[in-house]
């Protein structure tokens, strides 16, 4: 059974249901349940057709299901004549499902898991092991963003800026279980790119790619966390970068910049730096300038800081730091609302060789920490740095 195969033909046989008059829910029940067929029957008897043998099974099961329930008499002018099977149309409607599973109404888990539902052609138990919940509230969840979208139309223009940022959200939730949801991310922004010419579609693609291609140097054997400054660079994806930044060039090309494409210019760089201490910081804080225009986005501007004390020293790190809180992060226990501003006080107070103001605020932040990998990072530099004070 090719898997891969069901996945990649899941987005346009939902979209042909829905073209046809079924309304999402409905299709998207009919779909699932033509691919647990297809689980079953393709491998004694595989079909010369599987997009094909799909949509005729999806849609009689939903036409199963429409005549069967009284209460959607609505459908009975849906019902009166079966399409005769045959080759199916050459349209492809995917672009309309991102939109539609983006839809301002849901919110960002609901479009996320709704994407991986729909487009992505996941199934509910892969989704709830890779966000690590019971089967049961992913189908919840699932089912309530079906019921939001259940009325809405497939025929108004999108906004393409909505879907990236779900796609984002998608490949930031890394991998767990047997679904690697980076990976999935970058699957589905390429069909994407295949279908939008759109600058900020190959931002986001280009993004992925070369944060991606680090992936391999970001953890010890035991786990741990690597700070991209010890990262081994010879275990990263070349050819993951090679084509993350000659589709960011292309996109820059055309001059109109956005966000994504500015986070992966600071990527690129990262990137093509041969050492960490080659990295060109100065170039750096100049994309974060632009991305601070842009977005104004405390996450950025906390990012900027870092550049910042790279470039210009810690002390100028630290100025930058301050200007995000009228109050210093050094005087404070209390937890900062932007994440990792302790973290980050604590690097640029170790580089500015106040030692024991960044161990405290490295312990500080082990306890803001989202999650146990990097808790346990923050909590050996602090360790780190109290050994050091004591000797």
């Amino acid at each position: 059974m090719n898997e891969a195969l069901l996945r990649s033909l899941t987005p346009s046989v939902l979209a042909i249901l829905v073209r046809r008059g079924a309304d999402f829910a409905a299709a998207e029940d009919a779909v699932q349940e033509a691919l647990v067929e297809a689980v079953r029957v393709w491998p004694a008897d595989p079909p010369r057709d599987p997009k094909g043998w799909l949509v005729t099974v999806a849609w009689r099961k939903f036409l199963d299901q429409a005549r069967s329930d009284a209460a959607r008499r609505r459908r009975e002018d849906l019902v009166d004549e079966e399409p005769l099977p045959g080759p199916t149309p050459s349209v492809d409607d995917t672009l309309q499902l991102y939109f539609l599973c983006a839809h301002p109404s849901l919110t960002p888990s609901s479009a996320v898991a709704l994407t991986l539902r729909a487009v992505g052609g996941l199934t509910t138990r892969q989704i709830a092991q890779a966000y690590l919940v019971p089967e049961a509230t992913m189908a919840q969840r699932i089912s309530r963003a079906k019921r939001t979208v259940a009325g809405v139309r497939l025929d108004q223009p999108g906004d393409v800026a909505t879907v990236l940022r779900v796609l984002y959200l998608v490949f930031n939730e890394g991998y767990s279980g047997d679904v690697d949801l980076a990976a999935e991310a970058i699957r589905l922004t390429r069909q994407l790119a295949a279908q939008v010419d759109h600058p900020e579609v190959a931002g986001l693609l280009a993004l992925m790619l070369l944060h991606h291609a680090r992936r391999p140097a970001r953890t010890a054997p035991d786990g741990s966390l690597v700070p991209l400054a010890e990262q081994d660079r010879g275990r990263w994806d070349t050819k993951a970068i090679a084509e993350g930044i000659a589709i960011l060039q292309t996109a820059l090309a055309r001059d109109r910049l956005g966000e994504f494409q500015a986070q992966a210019a600071i990527a690129a760089l990262h990137a093509d730096a041969p050492t960490a201490e080659e990295t060109d910081w100065v170039q750096i804080v100049e994309w974060y300038d632009e991305l601070t225009r842009l977005t104004d986005s405390p996450v950025v501007r906390l990012n900027r800081a870092v550049a910042v004390g790279e470039a210009d020293g810690p002390r100028a790190g630290l100025a930058a730091l301050a200007e995000l809180d009228d109050s210093s992060p050094s005087s404070s226990s209390r937890r900062h609302p932007i994440p990792r501003h302790t973290a980050v006080a604590a690097y640029l107070h170790e580089r500015d060789g106040d030692l024991a103001t960044a161990a405290r605020l490295y312990a500080e932040a082990a306890h803001q920490a989202p999650n146990l990998a990097e808790r346990n990072h923050l909590t050996r530099q602090a360790a780190r740095l109290n050994a050091h004070l004591t000797r």
